[in-house]
């Protein structure tokens, strides 16, 4: 052997593109695989949509599809599930972040409904849903129709543009400044004399910059003989975190008034919007259609497919009768998208094989939680299911993201049944879902004159056999929404 000279022996596996397409076909949400497959079969004359050919008899439904007269030289999407176990793309993460919560593409029209664009009679019928305007349009629309002169109206623009989905100049004025053109120059008090003029706009209150700001700007609006309104300027001007535990007494003795009149400064308060840009977000809202169905048959759980979710996809006999009488380049041609077609055909039986699989498993981890409740929720992580159909984790991830399970107790995202665990006094665990469904119990029963602490949620999590941590309370606790105790704090 020359020196310098070295030999190296590896083992490399490369995805086909076969499998490289069952690996995606799996990952996308119903929508976007019926996307994914009208383009394919755009590009496809033998693929052909069921719906797409009612009027034509020679059409065969994807499980019928027929073998053709001619050796097909790969048969790899067949057994993508088992390469994919074993398979790691190098070059491609295919693994989706678990921490997105969006559901991009997805509607609740696709079940049992003609697809959009298919050419069908009624397509014209289905209702048009006018364009959502945007709180920007909707301040923009009013900053028009106002007398505002060409440097206000700049410096009204940039406010506008600042503003979150709230209504609120979260940064402030600077961010205001800093956005404007070099040009303008303009100083703080000039923008905020600005930001106050759009406060006055619809919805009263947008553009301020914080609680305290947008609830004055409110109760200004109202006439000067509005009864307790000058008391209600005074409470959210000076005492507002005292308001926030509904300490009406402390507030009465502080600002030495009538406590009578200080609980009827409260309740105007309260009449007010703190949220005065909610009302206009113009994101739109998500509908889904579960991909399979939980039912319980003779006392026991079944899962099954969802068939309107289920893509109607078949080959086209006309198309496949024509190969036969092919020459040359053209028989080449069609053969090759025959084959093609076939893998993809085998790619969506398979994905609705894992599919089913998948949540199958998942129904006999968590039957406890679909007869009982979101308390009897079991631990559950993506490597014991895995382990159990035997499939790779990121598999797991892939199949449930963005896919739905209809149960008597509604509809979920798969990933739903999947929560770490805490440790129980008796050696086992308890989900993280369930700890967040006892907490919601314990405060929903809690005295609303003395609302339990997050450290007293702690304590009776452990009288119940939980050893979770108080900040782990408050960190479920916010997961939920539900504010803290001194918020939570109401009159008897």
């Amino acid at each position: 052997m020359k020196p310098g000279l070295q030999f190296r022996l590896n083992q490399q596996l490369t995805l086909t593109p076969q499998l490289q397409q069952a690996i995606r076909l799996l990952q996308l949400s119903q929508l976007e695989l019926e996307a994914e497959l009208r383009q394919i079969a755009e590009g496809n004359p033998l693929l052909e949509f069921a719906e797409d050919a009612e009027s034509e008899p020679d059409t065969v439904e994807a499980e019928a599809f027929p073998e053709p007269d001619f050796p097909l030289r790969d048969e790899a999407p067949a057994k993508a599930s088992k390469e994919e176990d074993n398979a790691t793309a190098p070059s491609e993460d295919l693994t989706p972040d678990w921490d997105d919560d969006r559901f991009p593409g997805e509607a609740g029209d696709y079940a049992g409904a003609p697809a959009r664009g298919s050419g069908g009679d009624d397509e014209s019928l289905e209702p048009q849903n006018a364009a959502h305007e945007s709180l920007q349009q909707h301040l923009e629309w009013q900053l028009n129709l106002s007398q505002f002169s060409a440097r206000d109206h700049a410096i009204a623009m940039a406010i506008i543009h600042a503003l979150d989905e709230d209504g609120y100049l979260r940064d402030g004025i600077e961010a205001v400044a800093s956005a404007l053109p070099a040009v303008l120059r303009a100083n703080h008090e000039e923008i905020d004399a600005v930001r106050q003029r759009v406060q006055r706009f619809d919805p009263t209150g947008v553009a301020s910059l914080d609680l305290r700001d947008c609830l004055a700007c409110q109760l200004t609006q109202f006439g000067a003989d509005t009864p307790h309104r000058d008391l209600a300027l005074r409470v959210v001007n000076e005492e507002l975190e005292l308001l926030a535990r509904n300490d009406v007494g402390r507030i009465a003795r502080k600002l030495k008034a009538p406590e009578e009149e200080v609980t009827a400064a409260a309740a105007l308060i309260r009449s007010l919007d703190p949220r005065p840009g909610a009302a206009l977000d113009a994101t739109p809202v998500e509908y889904v259609a579960p991909d399979v169905y939980a039912r319980r048959e003779n006392g026991r759980w079944k899962v099954s497919l969802n068939p309107d979710a289920q893509p109607r996809l078949g080959l086209n006999q006309h198309y496949c009768s024509l190969i036969a009488r092919a020459r040359g380049d053209d028989a080449t041609w069609m053969k090759g998208q025959l084959q093609e077609a076939r893998w993809l055909l085998k790619s969506l039986q398979s994905r609705a094989e894992t599919l089913t699989k998948v949540a199958e498993a998942i129904v006999r981890r968590q039957s406890a939680f679909l007869d009982y409740g979101p308390e009897a929720m079991h631990p559950l992580v993506l490597r014991e299911v895995a382990e159990e159909v035997g499939m790779h984790e990121s598999t797991i991830s892939r199949v449930t993201t963005r896919k739905y399970m209809h149960t008597p107790r509604g509809t979920f995202e798969l990933k739903h049944f999947f929560s770490s665990g805490v440790a129980t006094e008796d050696g086992g665990s308890a989900s993280a879902t369930a700890i967040q469904a006892m907490l919601r119990k314990l405060i929903l029963a809690e005295d609303p004159r003395r609302p339990l602490s997050d450290q007293a949620l702690a304590e009776e999590l452990h009288r119940r056999g939980i050893q979770v941590a108080r900040r782990t309370v408050a960190k479920y606790r916010e997961a939920l929404r539900i504010p803290s105790s001194s918020e939570r704090v109401r009159a008897g």
